[in-house]
């Protein structure tokens, strides 16, 4: 492999060229400056900065019309697209619930076991399936083994998504830096000086030995934690009997479901329903039945008519006295209602805010998810904090745990959209339980094409996603939605911003600057440990893709001006990208952050050593393979 080969023919004059900056790397320096202020403070969405620097760099030519768009049919887009896709046919066949009955029964009810078997049974899937996608999977097995178990969120989510993260390290196509970093190298193939062997593709289970030992470890951390003090001993979460008890005491949403008839005395009539239950003293507007038709979650904007039947939830001391007041008919039995509250189809459930959410910075007035969803948003938990008055116009952030009532068609319909998480396990009628062999064997055999390596990585991934359309484990529709788009519009717009930074010279004068302020004669070790460091804190800040973008040229160039391992300097850098247990900028951290109710301590205090092992392990690793 040309990795094993040390440069040296001609990188003294690449160096002495690039020591002069030229227009074209100030661009793309200053196009890299932007796009890190822009993730760091948020003020441009990471997919529209990074099409806004797609733009400038054709604009201005430093990259070609013909490579321009390159990144949209790359391999690593590709990848990603086909794994969402084999991702979301894994869940709509219900293999969630047998996940979590299985864990369940081997844990055997003991909470040490069972936090073990279910990290270790998500850091494996993790290195098959994106990041974010286990994440989702795994938060509702979570949620129902802590409300079957008693065990909160809190001690199970951070050893879950830790290993997640960690399991990601295992293939090639676990997360989106590794998945990008054979791209990148092609890229760097054509900027390489005479003389230097040509840096070929990694195969898809390279990264094995380093990943096998980082998940190792970290199940040991999270084996001891009690021992060493981190982990905090409860989460948000508490044992429920039953949902209404869990609800009652999480969220004060106490009682149950009564009807009210309105009169044509009452002084609600003409009120729209978003003023009525605005009223001190309301009940919970959940349905409404006017004339032939019943609904569940009424449209704010909706007026209330004689005759109406409206259906409440509170207790029934609450909504006696409130029905008395507006001269309503009360009711304790769902005469009218009732098929629409049978808890085969309706029900509460909590929803998760993941951090590329459309819903982040709107309010439900906006949002209008009675009219286009059929949902009642009941509270908002933020920050350990239960909002449950004057919620229509709060702006909704990143995190943030919303209180659903719904239809479970209706709920199951608009999760579809990944524009939230919902934590909560309740009936899905769009699952397909007789297709889980199917599902199953096409995953298998999609993943064993790709380990052949008969055919290329992307396009065994695209024939496994193919195939669970063409056997009905998914319709078209289905897998279109599963699809992350910007997250294939960050990658696929970044990647010319990498190439530039190679084609430039850009990369190669930062790195011949780098090895100036470290000092000549260095170690090749030192050097290494500097390089993932920053890569580290680099990711904290802007994420996993834009760091690989940026610091996998940069890494090639340090080995070059260090005659080092361009291969080993690269690969260290895509791993160290992901080096994230912290900060939100992962979008593991931020989707099991709000259900497990962690502060920012709480993450330091847990994250910050499996930081520190996960580098200890990247430098001996990366120098091992290479």
């Amino acid at each position: 492999m040309g990795s094993a080969l040390h440069p040296s023919i001609g990188v003294e004059s690449r160096m002495h060229s690039g020591l002069v900056l030229t227009q074209d790397m100030l661009i793309v320096l200053g196009l890299t400056g932007f796009i890190i202020a822009m993730l760091m403070f948020e003020r441009i969405r990471a997919d529209a900065a990074s099409l806004l620097a797609l733009v400038i760099l054709g604009f201005t030519g430093v990259v070609s019309e013909t490579d321009l768009f390159k990144g949209f049919a790359g391999n690593a887009v590709i990848s990603v697209m086909a794994s969402m896709i084999l991702s979301t046919a894994l869940d709509r066949t219900g293999a969630l619930n047998r996940l979590a009955g299985w864990l369940l029964r081997r844990s055997n009810g003991k909470e040490q076991r069972l936090v073990l078997i279910t990290s270790a049974a998500a850091g494996g899937m993790s290195g098959f399936m994106q990041n974010p996608a286990v994440t989702s999977l795994f938060l509702p097995v979570a949620a129902r083994l802590s409300s079957r178990t008693g065990i909160g969120l809190g001690q199970l989510l951070l050893p879950i998504a830790a290993c997640i993260i960690l399991g990601a390290q295992l293939t090639m196509i676990g997360n989106s830096p590794l998945m990008l970093l054979n791209d990148l190298l092609r890229s760097a193939n054509q900027n390489l000086p005479s003389g230097v062997a040509t840096l070929e593709d990694l195969p898809m289970f390279r990264p094995l030995p380093i990943g096998l030992v980082l998940l190792g470890l970290g199940l040991l951390y999270f084996r001891f934690r009690k021992h060493l003090g981190f982990l905090p001993e409860t989460g948000s979460n508490v044992n429920p009997n039953t949902p209404e008890h869990y609800f009652a005491k999480a969220y004060g949403i106490e009682g149950g479901v009564h009807e009210l008839v309105v009169t044509p005395n009452s002084p609600l009539v003409g009120m729209s329903i978003g003023d009525a239950e605005a009223e001190i003293g309301a009940p919970l507007y959940l349905a409404l039945h006017s004339g032939t038709e019943s609904r569940m979650a009424p449209p704010a904007d909706e007026r209330l008519a004689a005759g109406n039947v409206i259906g409440v939830m509170g207790t029934p001391e609450m909504v006696s006295a409130y029905a008395n007041s507006k001269h309503l008919k009360f009711s304790q039995r769902l005469r009218v209602l009732g098929d629409l509250f049978n808890p085969s189809q309706s029900g509460i459930s909590e929803a998760v805010i993941p951090s590329n959410s459309p819903f982040i910075g709107k309010a439900q007035a906006e949002l209008r998810l009675r009219k286009r969803y059929g949902i009642s948003l009941l509270a908002i938990n933020r920050d350990k904090k239960v909002l449950r008055r004057n919620i229509r116009n709060l702006p909704i952030r990143a995190g943030d745990i919303l209180v659903f009532h719904s239809n479970w068609n209706d709920l199951a319909q608009a999760n579809t959209n990944k524009e939230f998480v919902v934590i909560t396990d309740y009936p899905k009628q769009e699952q397909r339980p007789h297709k889980l062999r199917v599902a199953l064997g096409i995953f298998t055999g999609s993943m064993l094409l790709a380990l052949s390596t008969l055919v290329p990585l992307p396009i065994a991934l695209m024939a496994g996603a193919v195939l669970m359309v063409v056997t009905g484990v998914l319709d078209m529709e289905e897998a279109y939605a599963s699809i992350s788009w910007k997250t294939v519009f960050t990658m696929a717009c970044l990647i010319p911003l990498g190439i530039a930074m190679d084609s430039t010279g850009a990369a190669n004068w930062l790195a011949q600057h780098t090895i100036e302020r470290l000092g000549s004669g260095m170690p090749d070790w030192l050097i290494q440990t500097a390089l993932a460091v920053f890569t580290t804190c680099l990711a904290l800040v802007i994420g996993n893709v834009g760091a690989t973008v940026v610091m996998v040229p940069m890494a090639i160039n340090i080995a070059l001006a260090a005659d080092g391992n361009p291969m080993a300097y690269a690969f260290l850098a895509a791993l160290c990208a992901s080096n994230n247990f912290i900060s939100h900028s992962n979008p593991v951290v931020s989707m099991i952050a709000g259900p497990a109710g962690y502060t920012t301590r709480d993450l330091w205090r847990n994250g910050l050593p499996i930081t520190l092992l996960f580098l200890v392990v990247s430098v001996i690793g990366v120098n091992l393979l290479f």
